[in-house]
């Protein structure tokens, strides 16, 4: 009896989920167009909407774990990184002020409970963050696949000396 009534609740709950990917399917072709999130990610970067880029590259771990969605994901903390290096050797602090309100604001919240902080503090505590988060979405794409990995780390090296003052604001070519 016992053993029919999980039976009965393990199809149900199947059924009730619905369409799942089936056991040893792949992910993408369930989660629908694929890349569609890492491409967002891309025009995010470019309008310097890094919190809304990492976002995307985020969602497409969740739908659709890749090598190539966690050196995105590991991309966009790099180039945060390389953009407030790049705001403060210009000593432009306002913008790295707009760049910490664009990574801690997110919902209409935010305005009434503002994050605030001063420029240099928000810079180191960003920059501090973002290099060890890049530092684990990359050893997790190198566990995924390390050939993949190098392969797409070697088109955003050529990427970054190709464009070494502008490359944070957006992907390599061969990524779109």
């Amino acid at each position: 009896m016992l053993n029919s009534l999980k039976t009965v609740a393990v199809l149900g709950l199947l059924v009730m989920l619905g369409g799942g990917p089936a056991f040893g399917e792949p992910a993408a072709a369930v989660a629908g167009s694929p890349r569609t999130s890492l491409m967002k990610g891309n025009i995010y970067m470019m309008a310097g909407d890094y919190r809304r880029a990492l976002e995307a590259c985020q969602k497409e771990i969740d739908n659709a774990p890749s090598v190539e969605a966690y050196i995105h994901v590991t991309y966009v903390f790099h180039a945060i990184d390389a953009y407030l290096d790049h705001l403060s050797k210009e000593e432009r602090w306002n913008t790295v002020e707009q760049l910490h309100l664009n990574l801690a604001y997110k919902d209409p919240q935010d305005l009434i409970d503002p994050p605030g902080g001063l420029a240099r503090m928000a810079k180191e505590m960003i920059q501090t963050s973002v290099q060890q988060q890049a530092d684990v979405s990359a050893a997790m794409a190198t566990r995924l696949n390390k050939s993949e990995a190098d392969r797409l780390w070697q088109q955003q090296t050529q990427w970054r000396t190709a464009n070494p003052q502008t490359w944070w604001t957006g992907m390599p070519d061969a990524w779109r």
